[in-house]
């Protein structure tokens, strides 16, 4: 499991959730989906799902992968799931991030993703498609 980065496609009412860094300063201001790394002994669900506690402070039902796996710096691989909140009432928050923000189908394109996360729009328009 050595290098997997695991990513939350959080869908509710049609929008897709991200979230906006703070760090390092040269991804400062950008947005990428929830998510991190799959520490030793843990599933790539289980590694979201804890990952998704930590940065929104909700809890999430993980789904289906969404598309291709995105190669990363250093060897990793980047893999990104559907998931759901738990309660459809909760709302995450920001809890390392500058800002949190539903975007739908239209807004996509037009915010200043990572590279990684750039590279999954086509699969994100169709999850939220």
């Amino acid at each position: 499991m050595d290098g997997v980065i695991v990513g939350a496609a959080l869908v509710r009412e049609g929008k897709l959730l991200a979230q906006q860094r703070a760090w390092p300063p040269h991804h400062a201001g950008q947005w990428e989906l929830p998510g991190g790394r799959v520490e030793q002994g843990e599933t790539e669900a289980f590694a979201l799902a804890r990952e998704c506690q930590e940065e929104l402070d909700v809890v999430v039902v993980i789904g289906d992968r969404v598309g291709p796996e995105v190669p990363l710096p250093g060897g990793k691989v980047l893999r990104v799931y559907v998931a759901a909140l738990l309660s459809p009432g909760d709302e995450p928050r920001a809890v390392e991030h500058t800002a949190l923000r539903w975007v739908g189908p239209d807004e996509l394109d037009v915010l200043d993703w990572l590279p990684a996360d750039r590279d999954l729009l086509p699969a994100l328009h169709e999850v939220l498609g």
